[in-house]
């Protein structure tokens, strides 16, 4: 599809709107912590998730009453104004309602204009195409303007129909308010036909087994990840687009065990971060999502052995080159984020 001129892309699309960022902040995101801005007892302990979590989302869509809407958003509002959270480091985010519901449009002009001087990212469920992007992308530069913010306001859309995953590589590359994207399996399995009602993670029937034995004796399996070609996709396409790729919720909250392997497995294919749903998640994602330490140690050998990228070195007997170099400098510079994060 037509693309703007690369000169015209990083316009502003209002007059008065900030100029659009060339660059991503550099943030960690391990963690999207969701909350339900509606409840007085939840929004009550913000301050404190703020301590613990990298992101704190105040969730407008999914889970929240159609009758508590207007409350939820009250809520997010409230919630911007609980601390500077520019100056913390902690990232504040909300969820708006998707884009034919009748609660989007208020959504996105009350935010913006009553709280976008804290608010980091606006996600926006059940993107389609990348005319999706383009539309919230001028409407909040015209709320911008009319509010005199200077610093933009990030897009992140969440992947959750088949059509969003058939355009995802032009959904990223929409605008350059996105900031990156995330998989929402409960509505994509939905919107696949997906004969399954579980919200992310395997599924027993999804598994692959052995040939026959001679013997007759049972045949060893393996459970699946249905979601492996998605995340793939989305990664590549994120990568692609130098945007960050998420892995979305993990919806049994008592199974701690398998929500971590799940995180692995998003976080090994390149995933920068997670959804998480409950407290009990937090820990999970902060461990899964930081890089080993070990590893770590491995990698700051590797770039002081080639300092400049170039050439080859072995290290323990194994060949080390630019391609590993590569690799090696992704970890060091992560853990080198988090640790300057820690340490604010």
């Amino acid at each position: 599809m037509s693309q703007k001129a690369p000169r015209q892309f990083f316009k502003p699309l209002a007059a008065g709107a900030p100029d659009p960022y060339r660059e991503l902040p550099v943030k960690v995101e391990r963690m999207i912590q969701f909350v339900p801005p509606h409840l007085d007892k939840v929004r009550a302990k913000v301050p404190g998730m703020a301590d613990t979590c990298d992101v704190v989302l105040g969730n407008l869509e999914d889970a929240i009453p159609a009758d508590a809407k207007e409350a939820a958003r009250a809520g997010v509002i409230e919630m911007a104004g609980m601390l500077d959270w520019q100056a913390k480091g902690t990232g504040l985010w909300s969820r708006v309602n998707c884009l034919n519901s009748p609660w989007f449009l208020d959504d996105v002009t009350e935010l913006v204009t009553k709280a976008g001087q804290q608010i980091d990212v606006l996600m926006i469920p059940k993107v389609e195409g990348p005319w999706d992007i383009h539309y919230v992308d001028q409407l909040v530069a015209q709320l911008e303007a009319k509010a005199g913010l200077t610093r933009p306001i990030l897009l992140h859309a969440i992947l959750e129909t088949a059509e969003g995953v058939a355009r995802v590589e032009d959904i990223c590359l929409a605008s350059p308010r996105m900031q990156g994207i995330s998989l929402g399996p409960a509505d994509l399995a939905a919107s696949r036909k997906m004969k399954t009602t579980r919200v992310g993670g395997g599924h027993p029937f999804y598994k692959v087994i052995e040939d026959p034995h001679e013997d007759g004796s049972p045949r060893a399996s393996a459970q699946q990840d249905p979601w492996h070609y998605t995340i793939a996709k989305m990664v590549d396409a994120c990568g692609m687009a130098g945007i960050k790729p998420f892995y979305g919720p993990f919806g049994d909250i008592a199974d701690l065990e398998a929500c971590e392997q799940q995180f692995r497995n998003a976080f090994l294919m390149g995933c920068v971060g997670t959804w998480t749903l409950h407290p009990s998640q937090i820990d999970v994602a902060k461990k899964v999502f930081s890089p080993d330490p070990d590893e770590v140690a491995f990698a700051r050998r590797v770039l002081e052995a080639i300092p400049d990228g170039a050439g080859v070195a072995m290290l323990d007997g194994k060949m080390q080159d630019d391609a590993t170099w590569k690799q090696a400098k992704v970890i060091v510079d992560l853990a080198d984020q988090i640790a300057a994060k820690d340490s604010a």
